[in-house]
């Protein structure tokens, strides 16, 4: 089975999805879960967000993808961090 591709976004693609990106790639490691990676600025969504199987955002998405995409805002907050993190999971394990 192909890996599956994930696309970090936020609004410069440097920063919040830098921490998220971390966060998210430790928790799979636990979980037995490995998958491809990128990383980017929200606008580049519109190129290339339908060639990732999930879109992990901090900021808002304006676009509309035929992908699934999380809001990874409580992973930088910490409150509800543990669901976000498993709603990422369960995408990646189907």
């Amino acid at each position: 089975m192909a890996k599956k591709k994930v696309l970090f976004v936020c609004a410069t693609g440097i920063a919040t999805s830098t921490v998220v990106e971390e966060k998210v790639i430790e928790y799979c490691k636990e979980q037995g879960i490995e998958f491809d990676f990128d990383q980017r600025n929200t606008a580049s969504i519109q190129q290339i967000g339908n060639d990732f199987d999930l879109i992990v955002a901090t900021t808002q998405v304006p676009y509309e993808v035929d992908v699934p995409v999380i809001n990874a805002l409580p992973i930088l907050t910490g409150f509800g961090d543990k669901e976000v993190l498993e709603q990422i999971a369960s995408v990646l394990r189907s």
